[in-house]
């Protein structure tokens, strides 16, 4: 796939095949994990009234790199075409910036593509695809994810919904939420609806008895757990610029980190291992700012901490966290 999907506050969502489509509103929160999106916010200053933009590039992590490509190509023309007001965002799946999930009252992460996932075999057909969905968060940030068919992915403390297609069923862990509890019963009106009400719905408390489908449906095969090593790397500011003649990105700061070090004729790259900034000086050459986000995309590859969020701001618009960042 060669995908790139857009999406103002609620986000406007599309999606595009080396072209802008707008992504149907009754899915904005729907991300699949072969996709890249794009996702842009539009509000107003409040003492200004002036437009103003948030645009995020979302990665999923089956994303191929034609695809990211693609997609930053496009975030890039809707940034020119916004006459370079938005402030620009990478966020990668399980990575997303608490301003990326405010957003969304829930976020629904799904295996595949678009296009196979919205063009799967019939609920009544038996070759449809049972599946089953993990909800998981508290107050109004729920986050929906596709896990594995099976029972080792069922966790007492959260809710799942199995839907085997005309037959849906609700299980509520013993310690799960209310809100959990709401988003699940929220989700399977929708599934029934998108069924035209021939599909069967049942919620269900733990602990269910082995014969009861829900249960029959899950095989019970240990499944392979990944784990991520805390990350020790120190804060870290570079520099990328073309000032000799040729384009170099070189480091400049490690550990504490000075606002004073930032020249308005560069771009300079600011990683404090949580959130990864592109600061853009008000004199950088039209090549330092183009490549400026992929030179930081390609650093941070190389990593310990790579699917961190990054945020491109331009000099004297500095945001709250990179100020706090910098001494």
């Amino acid at each position: 796939m060669e995908r790139c999907w857009y999406s103002g506050r609620y986000p406007n969502m599309a999606y595009c095949q080396f072209e802008v489509t707008h992504w149907p509103v009754e899915h904005y929160g729907y991300f699949y994990n072969g996709d890249s999106y794009i996702v842009l916010n539009t509000f107003k200053d409040p003492g200004s009234g002036e437009l103003l933009y948030d645009v995020h590039l979302w990665i999923g992590l089956e994303s191929t790199p034609d695809e990211y490509g693609t997609a930053k190509y496009k975030t890039d023309e809707l940034c020119v075409l916004l006459q370079n007001k938005p402030v620009q965002h990478r966020e990668v799946m399980d990575h997303e910036s608490a301003l990326f999930r405010s957003y969304f009252h829930t976020i629904r992460k799904l295996e595949g593509g678009a296009d196979s996932g919205f063009n799967r075999t019939k609920p009544s057909e038996p070759e449809y695809k049972t599946r089953l969905f993990h909800f998981k968060g508290s107050g109004r940030k729920i986050e929906v994810r596709e896990v594995a068919l099976n029972k080792q992915s069922l966790d007492d403390s959260d809710v799942f919904i199995l839907d085997a297609g005309l037959n849906i069923i609700q299980w509520n862990g013993t310690t799960s939420n209310a809100f959990e509890k709401n988003a699940g019963r929220d989700f399977l009106g929708k599934l029934k609806s998108e069924r035209n009400g021939k599909a069967t719905t049942e919620t269900v408390d733990a602990p269910v008895p082995d014969d009861h489908p829900f249960m029959k449906a899950l095989p019970g095969g240990a499944l392979e757990i990944e784990t991520e090593e805390e990350d020790k790397s120190p804060p870290s500011m570079h520099r990328v610029s073309d000032a000799t003649g040729t384009m170099e990105f070189r480091q400049i700061a490690v550990g504490k980190l000075s606002r004073s070090k930032l020249d308005t004729d560069d771009v300079f790259v600011v990683d404090t291992t949580k959130e990864l900034f592109v600061w853009i000086g008000r004199g950088a050459s039209i090549d330092e700012r183009r490549n400026s986000l992929t030179y930081a995309h390609n650093y941070l590859m190389a990593t310990s901490h790579p699917f961190i969020p990054v945020t491109v701001v331009q000099e004297g618009a500095e945001t709250k966290n990179l100020l706090a960042a910098l001494t």
